[in-house]
């Protein structure tokens, strides 16, 4: 039974949302996975299409084209690594695999075959959330002309993953990298700790709520001149982060 956000047309069987929603098309053959998750996403806006196999998922991508597909690897008539493929062969919608075994094999052979994104089950709704909105965000996102950001003496190049200060590479972390490249994107603008969350770690409840604050902090110590006193890098109490140029 669909859940009750999801209108099917009559004809062809397609899902179609009055409201133009973002369409996931779920590939799962496990019962308990495609009911909860269904349940999930709608909760959170979504509209959901469900296959169990990759024959129907082929019925359904057609029908449906969905905005994004949640793709398990493991099916019963294939593996969804060669569906992913087959699928980037003729379109370019977001694929995200989900799957059970946590070999790097599934990931790499995914990801070498045009996969957005993975998780790994058991996950956390909202990181899947937060991952499903972060891919979409750089599906439909305007490639840069500029890829380089300057604040102050400090050059960003988003590229090469590198800060420059007065021609000096500064030596980042990878989150205090990817923590620079998103306020960089958002320069002028406040970038809440929520958002924070959900794109540099995923959505996944932190058991140190200072790990943020940590993490600004340090990287204040790299960019900033004065650190105690910001002049780009400033927090706004009870809301998030801005960079200033």
């Amino acid at each position: 039974m669909l859940p009750p956000c999801l209108w099917m047309h009559k004809r062809s069987g397609a899902v179609v949302d009055p409201d133009g929603r973002i369409v996931v098309l779920l590939v799962e053959d496990e019962a308990s996975y495609v009911d909860a998750l269904s349940i999930g996403l709608v909760g959170e806006g979504f509209v959901v299409a469900a296959a169990s196999t990759i024959a129907e998922a082929r019925t359904q991508f057609a029908a449906v084209r969905p905005d994004i597909v949640l793709l398990d690897v493991m099916l019963p008539d294939g593996s969804g690594v060669d569906y992913c493929r087959e699928l980037r062969s003729s379109s370019n919608t977001p694929v995200i695999m989900v799957t059970a075994r946590s070999e790097e094999v599934d990931v790499i052979l995914g990801l070498e075959f045009g996969a957005s994104d993975y998780v790994t089950k058991p996950y956390r709704l909202r990181e899947l959330i937060a991952r499903i909105r972060a891919v979409l965000r750089r599906s439909t996102s305007e490639p840069s002309t500029d890829i380089i950001t300057s604040i102050g003496d400090i050059r960003i190049d988003t590229s090469r993953r590198s800060v420059m200060r007065n021609g000096e590479e500064l030596e980042l972390s990878r989150k205090e990298f990817d923590l620079l490249a998103l306020f960089a994107s958002r320069l002028g603008q406040v970038v809440t700790r929520d958002e924070c969350l959900d794109e540099i770690w995923w959505g996944r409840d932190l058991t140190d709520t200072r790990t943020l604050d940590t993490h600004v902090k340090r990287l204040r110590q790299k960019i900033e001149v004065d650190p105690g006193n910001p002049a780009h890098l400033v927090t706004i109490r009870g809301v998030g982060f801005r960079l200033d140029p």
